[in-house]
């Protein structure tokens, strides 16, 4: 959050930021909204009232989504016919609200964490597209915007209805404009997990929470009844996630030890995820309260720190440790300790061929 800085005028940014909430004249509010926030473009931001110890009114500026939403009305042509915007009310269409909150809540979980203003860090704008392709079972993230199937109804309903979801297709977004891992092998791997990890921490943000607390589910909500599992992974236990005649068994592996080496999935890009998802949780749980706190700073430190676009699981948590080390010591024991427990550090590691 900044401050609003005071600029040569005749109306003092106070008085301003009283009429910004009027209801009884809403253009002016709505001018008076304008005014403030000239000179931010092409930032949004929205005004924070508080009072002060000397009982004063001050006006503070703090950064804001701009959410777009689109609907491909069940082709795979995007974007779209653009069905709600930032400032719009509610819609009658479910997918449509269900992802503009999910765009909100990953945008207000990295600002308040990372004091990251969007995927960018410069208010990139949080562009989405539902009903995209006919029975369409994925959500993905294109490079420019948040793209969500319907699902087929009988094993995915809509993939919407799931925060974790969302904030881990955004999360790719951060991941492209920060350490941009290649997606093949480790460094894929590492990608999925750190989506994975954002797609958690939106969700324990948002409902408040701590890391004793949480499910640690990715997609608990995008499974229909029939499916015999509770979620796509889980961070915690990886493996165990779903069981089911139909969909087999949750494939990823928990330790080093049962590291997969496949030529599918781009070198198992989602199934290894489940060794560094496992280390942040046990290191999230080891540290006690809110996982977006220490935990979530040390991962977006490693991630944004220079981090190598080809980075296996080794260098990865050196850099995790790095970073739990810059806050205390006791911090960068538990760090050592979660990858340690995972394979990752240890004579039982699996050498990196990464």
């Amino acid at each position: 959050m900044s401050s609003h800085t005071e600029t040569p005028g005749v109306v003092p940014s106070y008085l301003l930021a009283r009429l910004a909430e009027s209801g009884r004249y809403p253009r002016a509010a709505a001018a008076a909204r304008q005014t403030l926030t000239a000179g931010r473009p092409p930032f949004r931001a929205r005004i924070d009232l508080s009072i002060d110890e000397n009982g004063d009114l001050v006006a503070q500026l703090s950064d804001a989504p701009n959410r777009t939403i689109s609907d491909a009305g069940n082709t795979q042509n995007l974007p779209g016919v653009i069905v709600r915007g930032e400032d719009d009310e509610p819609v009658a269409d479910t997918s449509v609200n269900e992802a503009f909150d999910g765009l909100g809540a990953t945008f207000e979980m990295l600002l308040a964490a990372f004091g990251r203003n969007s995927l960018n860090d410069a208010g990139a704008p949080l562009d989405a597209t539902v009903h995209y392709g006919v029975d369409y079972d994925n959500a993905f993230w294109d490079g420019e915007r948040m793209v969500f199937g319907d699902g087929d109804g009988e094993v995915f309903v809509g993939f919407t209805s799931s925060t974790t979801v969302i904030g881990h297709e955004l999360a790719h977004g951060v991941v492209q404009y920060t350490a941009n891992l290649e997606y093949q092998g480790q460094p894929g791997a590492l990608n999925e997990s750190i989506a994975d990890v954002f797609g958690a921490l939106t969700e324990q943000y948002l409902l408040g929470q701590s890391a004793a607390d949480a499910t640690w589910l990715i997609g608990a909500e995008i499974f229909t009844d029939a499916v015999q599992g509770t979620a796509l992974r889980s961070m915690i236990e990886p493996g165990t996630a779903y069981d089911d005649d139909e969909l087999g068994k949750d494939p990823q592996p928990a330790h080093m030890s049962g590291f997969v080496r496949t030529t599918e999935d781009n070198g198992g890009v989602h199934i290894n995820s489940g060794i560094p998802n496992r280390a942040f949780a046990l290191f999230a749980i080891d540290l006690g309260g809110n996982a977006w706190e220490t935990a979530g700073t040390v991962w977006y430190r490693a991630l944004t720190g220079g981090l190598s676009s080809t980075a296996n699981f080794t260098q990865f948590a050196d850099a995790t440790v790095a970073a739990a080390s810059a806050i205390d010591a006791a911090t960068g024991a538990a760090a050592r300790r979660a990858w340690t427990t995972v394979g990752v550090y240890g004579d039982e590691r699996v050498p990196s061929t990464d």
